[in-house]
């Protein structure tokens, strides 16, 4: 079996209304602003210390940069207003979410990422030059992964330039670049991950491993790497009836976890990242054309997620694997499809809040990252709020 009907639950049947879209956009803003205190309360199912009850978490995971940089979007794009400016939120000094932790560098836990939304709503030289100490600094990371390592760092930098002009952020990224394609395994045609406490690992998704390593990549990437990437798309396939998902690492010996043996179906493991990741990227012929569309297919069978809204392990993650689709076939099927996802994601997060009696304010983790994936369904079509 390719997935696990028990971590999904039925789509609701709800006609796609744009309307209500832009209404649920509004309510999650106002919801977000009004729970504003010096930062954003942590949710419980963000807890990483033991006394995260009161903690405010300031990163762009699931942190107050990751509300911010959803807010400023949402402002930019007309679909709100904001009460007021979150500058001096971000401009404060640097602590990291978890005491002692190493990852400063970091594009979703660390520093970078909190520079980097700065820098997009008050950009200064001081704080650019802070910014590009940082990505020089993990130019060699041995996480080999998006969220603690360069690939992350190579996206921000990337940002910086789409921003400034200026070269050094392409010359930072370049060398980020030529590390990590050295770093790039022959044998398996994946990335070595090293984590704290020892654990090595070669994963597959766009959170930690290959899918990411991939993305940071495709900013220049040449025919060579977008052969290889497309064989190892290929190559962890696992196909049933025209069907297609990813185990999160090459070691496992099925799709089921270790950690709750269940098959992860979701942006950060599984179908839903691969196709996301890698539809832009992937060659341009039969075989890996059907390999995305049978990711597709996958997700869409399977409905929406149980866990939630979100976008690393929920409905909306889940969702934007039918706009990369849109976007490379043009088939408005996959926006159809978008669409449908959206509007449970809308009846999730009004569930979830009057379960819980508050909103899940991050980015990635909650109800933040899902008004971006409706604002880009009201659009008809969008990416991912990587850099």
């Amino acid at each position: 079996m390719l997935f696990d009907p028990d971590v999904h639950e039925t789509l609701v049947d709800d006609v796609w209304n744009e309307d209500r879209a832009r209404a649920a956009i509004r309510e999650i803003v106002e919801d977000a602003e009004g729970a504003f205190d010096d930062g954003w309360p942590t949710h419980p199912r963000d807890f990483l210390h033991e006394d995260d009850e009161t903690r405010r978490y300031h990163a762009l995971y699931c942190g107050g940069a990751g509300v911010v940089r959803a807010l400023d979007t949402l402002r930019s794009r007309g679909l709100v207003e904001l009460r007021r400016d979150y500058v001096s939120d971000l401009n404060r000094p640097y602590e990291p979410d978890v005491p002692d932790d190493d990852r400063v560098q970091s594009l979703m836990d660390g520093e970078t990422g909190i520079r980097l939304v700065l820098h997009q709503l008050a950009p200064s030289s001081e704080n650019g030059d802070r910014l590009a100490e940082l990505v020089a600094q993990n130019a060699e990371d041995e996480h080999c992964e998006l969220f603690w390592g360069s690939p992350g760092t190579m996206l921000a930098a990337a940002a910086m330039h789409d921003m400034t002009g200026e070269a050094r952020w392409l010359d930072l990224w370049r060398e980020s670049a030529a590390w990590l394609i050295d770093q790039w395994d022959p044998q398996t045609d994946l990335w070595t991950q090293r984590f704290r406490r020892g654990l090595v690992e070669q994963w597959i998704g766009p959170a930690h491993g290959f899918a990411g390593c991939v993305l940071a990549l495709s900013r220049d990437a040449d025919a060579a790497v977008h052969r290889r990437a497309a064989r190892a798309m290929a190559r962890y396939a696992i196909e049933e009836d025209g069907l297609a998902n990813w185990k999160p690492t090459a070691g496992m010996e099925s799709l089921r976890s270790n950690r709750d043996g269940s098959i992860r179906m979701q942006w950060c493991h599984g179908a839903p990242g691969i196709v996301t990741s890698l539809a832009q990227v992937a060659l341009d012929d039969d075989e890996h054309s059907r390999l995305l569309r049978a990711g597709g297919e996958l997700t869409w069978l399977v409905g929406p997620l149980s866990k939630g809204a979100n976008l690393c392990h929920g409905t909306a993650g889940n969702g934007y694997a039918f706009l990369a689709l849109l976007e490379r076939t043009g088939d408005e099927l996959w926006l159809e499809r978008a669409r449908a996802f959206a509007m449970h994601a809308i009846s999730q997060v009004a569930r979830e809040r009057t379960e819980s009696g508050r909103g899940h304010y991050s980015l990635w983790s909650g109800d933040l990252g899902t008004a971006l994936y409706l604002a880009d369904c009201v659009a008809g079509g969008g990416a991912l709020p990587l850099p």
